[in-house]
């Protein structure tokens, strides 16, 4: 057990965890594994995707033509979900209305019948946040968000309500980023941390893009992130003043 620790990089306890199947690894992790032990391909190849389908077997599967790539499955297993975004509301606390609006904006010539798909994704996909054992949420969006008319007035309204609803949930923080700090560390575009329960597991960022996505796992550029999220948050509005900013907006 040392060896392959010391092979990978890994501590013993993770390699005990993955031995045991007491965690699910990563795929990433399974090739790992195998190139140590000299599995060649294509027994390889057919374990490594047996593996990363394994870890998105979950309530997404019946969404796999709505969610692409693996973050969902990601998510759905944080124990901690970090994420600044500067124009738009995160998924996870959009109300069906404001989700509606923002995917036919994003999707020309879209059809109601896939809009309303997606929309029901959506919605399923924020249980996560009232489940037993649910993550924790920071987020934390600047002030041209709240001040968006997405959807109409009515539309926004009522996910400005929901916004302040949700940030008195013992799980939740929302913060905003006014306009008046000026320039920021988030100026770059929008980005998510995820934590995890198990040590083991390492912390992962997640830069989503309309031409594919982006995961990191190194530790040195996870950590510039986590800085950078850090310093954003120092930036902004308190949790408090900020659930006031959303409530004074929504009646604007």
């Amino acid at each position: 057990m040392q060896e392959v620790a010391d092979g990978l990089g890994w501590s013993r306890a993770k390699v005990s965890r993955v031995e045991t199947a007491q965690i699910r690894p990563h795929h990433g992790d399974v090739a790992d594994l195998l190139d140590l032990y000299g599995v060649s391909s294509p027994e390889r190849d057919a374990l490594v995707t047996l593996a990363r389908e394994i870890r998105r077997r979950g309530w997404w599967t019946a969404y796999l033509d709505v969610f692409s790539g693996s973050y969902v499955a990601l998510e759905d297993e944080a124990s901690c979900i970090r994420t600044w975004h500067p124009q738009l509301i995160h998924g996870l606390l959009q109300t069906a209305d404001y989700a509606r609006a923002v995917i036919r904006a994003g999707r020309v010539g879209i059809d109601d019948s896939e809009v309303d798909r997606r929309v029901a994704a959506r919605m399923v996909r924020q249980a996560l946040l009232t489940r037993d054992g649910a993550p924790g949420l920071h987020m934390i969006l600047d002030e041209a968000v709240i001040r968006r008319w997405v959807g109409g007035r009515d539309v926004m309204k009522a996910q400005l309500d929901a916004l302040a609803y949700h940030a008195g949930r013992p799980n939740i923080t929302i913060q905003i980023t006014p306009y008046a700090i000026g320039e920021h560390p988030g100026l770059d575009g929008r980005f998510t941390l995820l934590s995890y329960p198990d040590p083991a597991d390492p912390d992962i960022a997640y830069i989503e893009g309309t031409m594919g996505d982006v995961y990191i796992e190194s530790a040195e550029e996870v950590g510039a992130h986590k800085l950078r999220f850090e310093r954003i948050s120092a930036l902004a509005m308190s949790p408090e003043d900020s659930v006031k900013l959303i409530t004074k907006v929504a009646q604007e």
